[in-house]
């Protein structure tokens, strides 16, 4: 009997342990993902609703800084630079805050993202940028606290606040010609000595065709002014591979006189051994 029991209270204990009550959330989390222009922006949060309660001036004090949310801080990361009323906001991920009035709010990008809720001392030093948006007055109430991304254009977007029955949109603009242009000059100028030497090696080292090696070396060293040793040694073992011994001595002997200049003994060991064992009848 005693021996039943036992098995009994450790089969009640198992289920005890594997057992996780699951509940919802009071202020569920929210992820927010938006591109404006070419830009990434992603914001988390967590949602709570009004249940009744009157929400700014009593719920969340007029003239004290918020959250912006509920349970650990709200973050927002912009994967370029964005310029908000005239001012540049850095890329990167900031704990966004709020100092609610009536009829105006100021909007805080907070660099320590660490918090859960309020910073338990606020750091000026640690505000990358703030700025202050008028209210406005929505004609049906917000029950859940909501961030959006609103108006969204090529080269801007409105992140917007609304809870209760008021709304705050600010503006902020986004790189979107200059990162297009970068993109275009790039592309139609074609591939750099970079790429060309990337490929040039990828054929080498993966016994491809040493034809297309040779010319993808050469594009490089013409496009890059420096000349770098290790794409002359990587020219020199390619001519050797191709059966131009002599040409890849040549070559070599460039790679050297470089190495030597720039001390790297790794280099001058590898060329001056290459030049030894293609030399030799």
């Amino acid at each position: 009997m005693v021996r039943v029991i036992i098995v009994l209270a450790l089969f009640i204990a198992s289920l005890s342990i594997e057992a996780q009550v699951k509940v919802p959330q009071s202020s569920p989390k929210s992820t927010l993902i938006q591109t404006v222009g070419l830009t990434e922006i992603e914001v988390e949060y967590s949602r709570p609703s009004a249940r009744g309660r009157v929400v700014f001036g009593d719920l969340v004090p007029f003239g004290k800084v918020w959250r912006a949310g509920a349970n650990a801080n709200t973050t927002i990361s912009f994967s370029d630079d964005v310029v908000i009323n005239g001012a540049t906001l850095k890329k990167g991920k900031y704990a966004l805050y709020v100092a609610p009035k009536a009829d105006e709010w100021e909007i805080f990008f907070y660099t320590d993202t660490n918090n859960w809720g309020n910073p338990e001392k606020w750091d000026e030093t640690k505000v990358a940028l703030s700025a202050k948006v008028k209210t406005e007055l929505l004609n049906r109430p917000v029950e859940t606290f909501t961030i959006g991304l609103n108006a969204v254009d090529f080269t801007n977007a409105n992140l917007e606040i609304s809870w209760e029955k008021t709304l705050v949109a600010l503006k902020f603009e986004v790189p979107t010609h200059k990162i297009a242009m970068a993109s275009i000059d790039k592309t139609l100028a074609g591939p750099s000595f970079g790429d060309y030497y990337a490929s040039a090696q990828y054929y080498f080292q993966s016994n491809g065709d040493m034809n297309k090696a040779l010319a993808y070396i050469n594009k490089a060293i013409e496009l890059n002014d420096k000349k770098p040793y290790w794409y002359t040694r990587l020219k020199s073992q390619i001519q050797a591979k191709l059966g131009d011994k002599k040409g890849a001595i040549e070559t070599a002997k460039i790679s050297l006189e470089a190495a030597q200049k720039a001390n790297n003994q790794d280099y001058v060991k590898m060329n001056q051994d290459n030049i030894t064992e293609w030399s030799k009848k």
